[in-house]
């Protein structure tokens, strides 16, 4: 069995605006989280370059978050997900699935491959499963309503220019 997390958010507006903003505008909707952080040095800008994500440090310094693993614009994202005092080799994967329904988009966020992670390793904090599993879910509930705060801007601005 995998630890995954599973959140879902429906967002109203388009698939494509919201893998738009979820990709070019993450610096602007990501929020850090003190538990959850990528290095001892952050936060940093969050921002996908190339075929990476990655988190651009204060001290110019850049950590590499993950792959990118597969770029589906207004579908699906998938990418590597590792922090620093992850040991070598061991990361987990995010999967964001962007489904249109209803004149909305439902962002479903799957976090998995925890268990590759040990249960004594500092990115646990010391929580059970369970509570780590948990904990880590809310922060992807805060930062899927920012990116639903964002890509609704994004609609709107759109639409005032008359490009919906």
């Amino acid at each position: 069995m995998s630890s995954k997390i599973l959140v879902a958010l429906r967002i109203q507006a388009s698939p494509e605006a919201v893998f738009d903003a979820f990709v070019d505008d993450i610096a602007l909707w990501w929020r850090p989280n003190p538990l959850f952080s990528f290095t001892p040095r952050s936060p940093g800008v969050m921002a996908f370059e190339g075929d990476r994500l990655v988190e651009r440090l204060a001290s110019g310094k850049v950590f590499d978050v993950g792959e990118v693993r597969v770029w589906e614009r207004g579908a699906r994202l998938v990418f590597g997900w590792r922090q620093a005092s992850f040991a070598p080799g061991v990361e987990t994967e995010v999967e964001v699935r962007f489904e249109g329904v209803e004149g909305a988009t439902r962002v479903t966020v799957e976090h998995r491959g925890w268990d590759a992670v040990p249960a004594d390793s500092v990115a646990r904090h010391g929580f059970p499963n369970a509570v780590f599993l948990h904990r880590h879910g809310e922060w992807w509930r805060t930062l899927l309503a920012g990116l639903a705060t964002r890509a609704n801007s994004r609609q709107l601005g759109a639409a005032g220019k008359g490009e919906a």
